[in-house]
């Protein structure tokens, strides 16, 4: 794989043009809100990148350093007037960071190697992995270390990334969901189901609910055992040339022509999923596929309110706010679709969110590489959280339902963090209809 030229100055100009430095996004910029500078804002990273563009600088340590301070939430794409598509800037950016290679050091290369490198380019090694963290905490280990207070001889930040350490589930997606689903009723539509990396580990009890909600609405599921990854982890974080790779094995293993949809539940990779033609823009081959993949990759919400939900006919009490993901409010635009599932359910009662699309500070991987940052934004939203009086806090991505689960132990918070199809799921099964 050879090194591409310059990120920056190969891109189309006109993007970067298309801000108008009227800085209407600074107010929706978590980073510049806490730190007040003009750099940390979207107006200040885009005039860094566009002097790269325009050949007036280098990307240097500093530059690099600040484009991995953003937090990639996108919010600034909501407000901006002139619809600057920051998410395509700041993921060059962070491509050109790494393309320069400013940020090397023999600790960090090897990490990326191992993780972007290794283990998510096959997802059985990740399974693996996961499998040894699980008998790890099922046979007892964790709780002893955690109770002995051994890690307490560690560095601090050790100590905090292994209380960050998420329960992995007994049984990941592959052993919850046969390869093929029926519908339900009358089958009317045929749709594949994305079980994701960190979501089929963590998370797989909502890909079987997914699934089961899908059914229950008339749909076909495939749902594939063996699955790659989405590649959002690596465009996110400088890889384009593996993303692109990636890309490719996931339309070969869903021709999108085969179907009505492709349905995600994880909104940090549906924002990405949605833009492989603008990743293989450059592959003649790929791009008509890419091309139709884009509109056929629907979030579980946008296609359930699209084809309409089958509202359950009975369902407990229950008061439930909603956390807006960053990259499905802001990078997809869905903000009505969830909480229309959400209401759906009955006796579910939705309190509105202060806030709700504030930034939890999850991120994808930026808690872990922007600790400070990311639990300042988390104490932001545990706050809001409380003002609503709820016990229940639905959200529709991974990374957030983890970050907001930590929080709330670490705070001593009796919350309960739920996808919203797994409380439409629930509502199902009281019926015993599923």
């Amino acid at each position: 794989m050879t090194a591409p030229d310059s990120y920056l100055k190969k891109l189309d100009y006109s993007v970067v043009q298309q801000c108008m430095h009227c800085g209407l996004c600074l107010p929706t910029c978590p980073t510049y809100d806490a730190t007040k500078l003009e750099r940390n804002s979207p107006r200040g990273r885009i005039a860094l990148m566009r002097a790269i563009a325009d050949g007036k600088m280098e990307a240097t340590r500093t530059f690099a350093e600040e484009m991995y301070f953003c937090l990639g939430c996108l919010a600034c794409m909501t407000a901006c007037p002139a619809g600057v598509n920051y998410a395509e800037l700041f993921e060059q950016a962070r491509a050109e960071a790494e393309r320069t290679k400013v940020l090397s050091s023999p600790k960090r290369n090897v990490i990326r190697h191992f993780t972007l490198r290794w283990l998510f380019m096959d997802l059985r090694r990740l399974k693996f992995l996961g499998w040894w963290m699980r008998f790890y905490q099922a046979v007892g280990l964790q709780g002893l270390i955690r109770k002995s207070g051994v890690m307490r001889l560690f560095p601090l930040r050790l100590q905090e990334l292994e209380s960050m350490t998420p329960p992995i589930q007994p049984k990941f997606s592959h052993r919850l969901i046969s390869p093929k689903t029926a519908a339900s009723g009358p089958k009317k539509y045929r749709v594949a189901m994305l079980t994701g990396c960190a979501q089929d580990l963590i998370f797989s009890d909502v890909n079987r609910d997914t699934v089961e909600v899908l059914a229950r609405n008339g749909c076909e599921v495939i749902t594939p055992s063996r699955q790659d990854c989405c590649g959002s982890l690596h465009a996110h974080n400088g890889e384009w040339e593996i993303a692109k790779v990636l890309a490719r094995r996931n339309i070969d293993q869903f021709p999108p022509a085969d179907f009505d949809a492709i349905i995600t539940n994880a909104a940090g990779c549906g924002s990405h999923l949605k833009h492989y033609a603008t990743l293989l823009a450059d592959d003649a081959k790929y791009l008509p596929q890419a091309e139709e993949w884009d509109r056929k990759v629907k979030d579980i919400h946008e296609w359930l309110a699209a084809i309409g939900v089958d509202a359950p006919k009975k369902s407990r009490e229950q008061a439930v706010t909603y956390h807006e993901a960053c990259h499905l409010c802001h990078g997809q635009k869905i903000t009505a679709q969830p909480r229309k599932v959400l209401n759906a359910i009955p006796g579910l009662k939705l309190v509105e969110l202060p806030e709700s699309t504030w930034c939890c500070g999850s991120a994808g991987i930026y808690n872990l590489i922007q600790p400070e940052m990311a639990n300042q934004l988390l104490d932001r939203k545990l706050q809001r959280i409380k003002t609503t009086g709820v016990t229940t806090v639905a959200t529709g991505n991974p990374g957030c339902m983890l970050q907001l689960v930590n929080g709330a132990r670490k705070q001593g918070m009796n919350l309960r963090i739920a996808h919203p199809i797994t409380l439409l799921a629930e509502a199902y099964r009281a019926e015993g209809k599923v």
